[in-house]
């Protein structure tokens, strides 16, 4: 019995000197990005991808920014305050290609994209209804991966910068037929809104979108009487249901919206597009019998516009009187005040990039992240998006197969 106890002992002891695995905390790759961001030079696009607050974050987090000198001029900030956050100013746009990846709002213009070099990473919004073949056929040839932001989901299945600059159109959009009822601007002389024994504004918002949500909380804010118009009953319930109370409501008929536009002060042309195209949902019949000095503010001007009378217009001669009616077609109203849509738009990228960095890089992150990998259109030169691919004719590789071929 003690020579069996022995033997036990024995073997134990062999067992405690034997190696054994050590158990080390396993760091998650970090990867340094490096971000160039040129100074925008497409018409009147006064916003900026990233404030230096951003900026700051991104440095202090190892990432390296280079910027062109006055990128942020037109939002108001200043080159000092981004080199201050951290960045690097540049007076040669060369110096900022330089960058593994591209940060712009709008996409590159054909001077621009000459800079591109192959394999670089460009990210900035789309804007598709602008682009030709041969603006992909150029990202194709230098094999450069493309992420468009307003394609980009978060984990809700909302896309993130269409919401914010919907809300901040929608919201501007109040301020701006506010501006075109007073004597100022030559309107009627009417404060938007109502006072005490003063029959309120009379304001006609067609979509029930986020744009219109925030069009009617601006307009119900300013004490104005509202009616909305969609052809979704669940946009028109969930807007009534947001707001906590309820409102004047109708499906799109032509016989209710002609009823409203005869004592109509303002409208909000707020539509969604469907395919691309927003409907055209008011006739020029219809707007000829509006109120003389009536406001209409098209924002969805910037999908083909809702009222039959809309042509486009910019922010130095913004609008025009078509049957005594004034109208505001100006695309991109988020531009007009691009400090807070700048804002806007670094508050939605910052994060992005961070946990591109955390990811161990931006082709991690891809493989991580789908609502990310929703944004791409263009990977190594391969069109990854089906809508462009089949509207410019271009051959579809799908990203996900990509991805399950890394790994």
């Amino acid at each position: 019995m003690e020579e069996a106890k022995s033997k036990v002992a024995v073997i134990a002891k062999a067992g405690m000197l034997m190696p054994k695995e050590s158990m080390l905390e396993v760091a998650q790759q970090k990867n340094s990005l490096f971000i160039g961001i040129p100074k925008e030079t497409s018409f009147q696009e006064n916003r900026i991808a990233l404030v230096p607050d951003a900026v700051a974050l991104l440095t202090n987090n190892g990432h390296e920014v280079v910027l062109e000198a006055g990128a942020g001029k037109a939002a108001f900030f200043t080159d000092a305050e981004y080199s201050e956050a951290g960045a690097r100013i540049a007076y040669h746009i060369e110096d900022v290609f330089k960058a593994n990846i591209i940060l712009k709002v709008a996409p590159p213009c054909e001077a621009e994209l000459k800079f591109l070099h192959s394999g670089q990473n460009l990210f900035s919004i789309l804007q598709l209804n602008t682009q030709t073949d041969k603006f992909f056929k150029t990202l194709a040839s230098k094999k450069v991966t493309a992420l468009a932001f307003d394609y980009i989901k978060d984990r809700s299945g909302i896309y993130p910068i269409i919401q914010s600059m919907s809300e901040i159109a929608g919201s501007t959009s109040l301020l701006i037929a506010a501006e075109y009822l007073s004597n100022v601007m030559h309107g009627r002389g009417e404060m938007l809104g109502g006072i005490s024994g003063i029959p309120p504004t009379k304001v006609v918002i067609i979509g029930a979108g986020t744009v219109g949500e925030f069009a009617t909380r601006a307009a119900i804010g300013l004490g104005a009487e509202v009616k909305i118009f969609d052809n979704s009953l669940y946009k028109l319930r969930r807007l009534q249901n947001h707001l906590g109370t309820r409102l004047f409501t109708s499906i799109i008929s032509p016989d209710a919206i002609a009823e409203a536009l005869l004592t109509a002060d303002v409208v909000i042309g707020a539509m969604a597009p469907i395919e691309g195209r927003s409907p055209c949902v008011v006739t020029e019949e219809m707007i000829a019998k509006m109120r003389t000095g009536s406001v209409i503010v098209d924002v969805s001007i910037d999908a083909g516009g809702c009222f039959e009378t809309s042509v486009v217009t910019n922010h130095t001669e913004p609008t025009f009187i078509k049957y005594g009616i004034i109208h505001y077609c100006v695309p991109n109203i988020a531009s007009r005040v691009a400090r807070t849509a700048s804002h806007a738009l670094s508050n939605v990228v910052t994060p992005i990039l961070l946990n591109m960095g955390q990811a161990g890089g931006f082709e991690q992150s891809l493989w991580a992240d789908m609502g990310v990998r929703n944004g791409i259109y263009m990977y190594k030169g391969s069109i990854t998006n089906k809508l462009i691919a089949d509207l410019f004719k271009m051959p579809f590789k799908d990203i996900n197969l990509f991805m399950a071929a890394r790994y």
